[in-house]
């Protein structure tokens, strides 16, 4: 097992006077982009929540239209394979870059499953909150009161997503996925009508760049990273790649069905790094870290 503190971290971006320029001509429509569409929704809400109650059937076409709009202004293509599950259930996903959010948000309407930390944390708990995460505590002593709450969502027509690895990478590995949040879905009440959808997402970088150009880790500040997409002349793309649904009663466990999940995202970033460098599955490993 290789460590994942030992995974090099990439020089921040020297910034050159046309890299600046690039950073407002994307960074200024973006933030607008991003502040308007965050009006709109909570302007919607108004008349959501006393309507609908839990149930959203307008604002996340918003939160969805943004995180289009936002691969168009930063010049990022974003191609999909596989298709969205219809089934209930919920979707995991590797976590690899700030702009995983945008990515899976992009692609289908969902509402991510965070750590309760985030709700308090400036700007992006209140993105966060605004747009129906749920925030939750890794424990496995709240796996009933999880299950309650996923219930809950579901009844009211939400697709739930979690990053099981439980920190971003450099998106060219994926972690040893934590079986915490499964265990809510082996109620008796969710169990036999669950399913688990693995997403693997492939971030592919700009010609000449550092393979690990739009991962996200370790030290690297936010701002940092941000920065580094924005100047960026030419840009890589992103692969969303969703795989067949896996059915909760088919494991014996958490452990079993976090494994098995696990494996159907490696695998996918293993066949869709070596289909950019030219190779084969057999001539790359996706490392599994510790």
């Amino acid at each position: 097992m290789i460590s994942w503190d030992a995974a090099p971290q990439l020089a921040p971006p020297q910034l050159g006077a046309r890299d600046w320029l690039r950073v407002l001509r994307r960074g200024v429509p973006l933030a607008l982009v991003l502040a308007g569409g965050l009006a709109v929704l909570l302007l919607l809400r108004v008349a959501e929540r006393p309507l609908c109650g839990l149930r959203r059937p307008v604002t996340p076409y918003v939160t969805q239209f943004v995180c289009r709009a936002a691969f168009r202004l930063l010049g990022l293509p974003r191609r999909v394979r596989g298709r969205v599950m219809r089934r209930d259930g919920i979707c995991v996903a590797n976590h690899a870059s700030w702009l995983d959010i945008f990515a899976l948000n992009a692609s289908k309407r969902i509402y991510f499953v965070s750590k309760h930390e985030v709700a308090g944390w400036p700007a992006i708990g209140w993105l966060a909150r605004a747009t129906g995460t749920v925030f939750i505590r890794r424990d496995p002593r709240e796996a009933a009161r999880q299950a309650a709450l996923f219930e809950r969502r579901l009844r009211a027509g939400h697709r739930l997503l979690f990053f099981p690895e439980g920190t971003s990478t450099d998106g060219l590995r994926v972690l040893a996925f934590k079986p915490t949040l499964f265990a809510a879905l082996f109620s008796e009440t969710l169990r036999e009508r669950m399913h688990v959808q693995p997403v693997t997402l492939a971030y592919h970088a700009p010609a000449g760049a550092d393979p690990a150009f739009y991962g996200w880790w370790g030290e690297a500040g936010f701002a940092e990273a941000v920065l580094r997409v924005l100047a960026r002349r030419r840009q890589g793309h992103v692969e969303v790649i969703y795989h067949e649904p896996m059915p909760v009663a088919a494991f014996e466990g958490r452990k079993a069905l976090a494994r098995a999940a696990e494996e159907r995202v490696r695998e996918g970033l293993r066949e869709a790094l070596d289909a950019r460098a030219g190779g084969t599955a057999a001539d790359r490993e996706v490392p599994e870290l510790c």
